[in-house]
């Protein structure tokens, strides 16, 4: 362990982090320094016995950041947009912060998940705030000369086991998929073939430093989404043909940030499926992830 690098992984009891952190494990290239706000959660023991360094590390208090990154070769830093719904937090409180220490610390690789600055790219049309402050941070990480490569992950596979998951048509013995996006394709990925990927990139800095990189597992209409999930689930489930602005007005906080998330996704964003593929050759297709997760969705 001692002559390992030291990779600090961020967020590491969340979904991204602890995808990440305990691919690094597996690939054992690296030694894993796991920041968690509480070191005595079941997520944070069970690193700690694959063998992670497992610290008390908080994105948003400067010294736990310093004190965590302190001899590190290099960190994944996820900010996290959802836990107050605020994109200055995430942007200057998170984001520039981390950015800051590392150019201080010297950082030779970070990586961070990043998203497009869809209001910048949309010329003010579309606001995404969890994309855009994403945006925000990635443009600062290199304009300050960071060795940085953003990891754009597509949505979810699983979001369709909680809040995208399939509902009751209220006129028939059907169920519909409501997300606005027409006929164009979404891409999506398990977040948990996301820590294969970042651990490729880790071992290739060269190739990687100063880019970002789309990942995607496949990219399907919401009809062969709701066909995937009908053939799993044995229902007939449809694409509910929402538009944009019907599903804005569902009113849930959300529903407007989602609403323009897909009109972004209709632009069709850098998600590069192929290279997803070279860098996690394990990475789950749809089909393969809701027959692994058909118990999540056993009472629809």
């Amino acid at each position: 362990m001692a002559n390992k690098k030291v990779i600090a992984v961020f967020g590491s009891t969340g979904a991204q982090g602890g995808s990440v952190a305990r691919a690094i494990l597996e690939s054992k290239n690296f030694a894993v320094r796991a920041l968690t706000r509480d070191v005595t959660r079941p997520n944070a023991l069970t690193l700690r016995d694959l063998g992670a360094e497992v610290v008390k590390g908080d994105l948003n208090d400067e010294t736990s950041v310093e004190a965590a990154l302190k001899g590190a070769y290099g960190a994944f830093v996820v900010t996290n947009f959802w836990d107050d719904f605020s994109k200055e937090k995430e942007v200057c409180q998170q984001g520039k912060m981390v950015a800051q220490v590392a150019k201080r610390l010297g950082l030779k690789h970070v990586v961070f998940s990043g998203l497009e600055n869809v209001k910048r790219l949309s010329g003010g049309k579309l606001e995404v705030p969890h994309f855009d402050g994403k945006g925000e941070v990635e443009e600062y990480f290199w304009s300050i000369g960071v060795p940085m490569t953003s990891v754009r992950v597509a949505a979810y596979f699983e979001n369709f086991l909680t809040m995208w998951k399939p509902a009751k048509a209220p006129d028939g013995d059907y169920y519909t998929l409501a997300l606005p996006m027409g006929d164009v394709p979404m891409d999506g990925i398990s977040v948990t073939d996301v820590g294969a990927v970042v651990t490729s990139i880790f071992n290739s800095p060269e190739e990687f430093i100063g880019k970002a990189v789309g990942l995607s597992a496949e990219a399907l209409t919401i009809q062969q989404y709701a066909d995937i999930l009908s053939k799993c689930l044995g229902k007939d489930i449809r694409d509910a043909k929402i538009t944009p602005e019907a599903y804005k007005k569902l009113g849930f906080p959300a529903a407007e940030e989602i609403a323009n998330m897909c009109l972004f996704y209709q632009m069709k964003p850098d998600r590069d499926v192929k290279l997803t593929h070279r860098l996690n050759p394990k990475v789950k297709s749809f089909s393969q992830f809701i027959s692994e997760h058909k118990e999540a969705l056993k009472d629809i």
